[in-house]
């Protein structure tokens, strides 16, 4: 009995390993992998809480006063670890610059091959949140907001798609992929509501409409 029981193991554990390998073997190649921003009932609630008030003043605004992008490890800077993080089969040099792989834009739905042709869009502009809130932060918390790899903040997308969206909010732009829309606003109402910034009468208005078809 022990002879047949110590085959059986064997062969369990051989399955075992093709069940894994084979697993390995099928597994999906890496897609765009912004973290995932909260449910649409949770982006409701987040949405009702945040502070409507009047957009600020540009007024002293700088991209320099949001320091980015920073090292995050090694060479690699943020820039570089959202284009690993959201590619497929990224190849990287010695500096951590991207030699290769292919990205999908989520916003327009282009898929590019060059790392030139994309940009890390923060998800609530920069001047955005200058304008809501963060002129009076210090410039620590403002890199801290400028590199954030943990909310739903950073993408790798087409750049001249990130280009028209500028510094706009969800009430003078939308990703003109509509698939994308309701990560989109979701998205922004995480970001807006874990750091504290206002909204705009406008943009909540946007933000709720857009939302009632999620």
């Amino acid at each position: 009995m022990s002879g047949v029981y110590a085959r059986r193991i064997a062969v369990l554990a051989a399955s075992a390993t093709l069940a894994v390998t084979t697993g390995l073997l099928n597994a999906p190649g890496a897609q765009a992998a912004m973290p995932t921003p909260v449910s649409a009932s949770t982006a409701r609630t987040y949405l009702s809480e945040l502070t409507v008030k009047a957009e600020g003043s540009s007024s002293g605004y700088s991209r320099d006063k949001f320091p980015h992008w920073i090292t995050q490890s090694g060479a690699c800077n943020t820039r570089e670890v959202v284009l690993k993080r959201d590619g497929t089969s990224v190849s990287q040099d010695s500096s951590c610059a991207a030699t290769g792989g292919s990205w999908y834009s989520e916003y327009d739905g282009a898929t590019w091959t060059a790392a030139s042709d994309l940009d890390i869009d923060h998800m609530v502009p920069l001047a955005e949140a200058w304008r809501s809130g963060a002129s009076s932060w210090t410039t620590a918390q403002r890199q801290a907001y400028a590199n954030d790899l943990t909310r739903p903040q950073l993408i790798a997308v087409t750049d001249n798609v990130n280009q028209a969206k500028g510094d706009k909010d969800p009430a003078s732009w939308m990703p003109p992929r509509a698939a994308y829309k309701c990560t989109y606003v979701r998205a922004w109402i995480h970001v807006k509501h874990y750091y504290k910034l206002t909204v705009d009468s406008a943009e909540k208005s946007a933000l709720q409409s857009a939302l009632s078809g999620c």
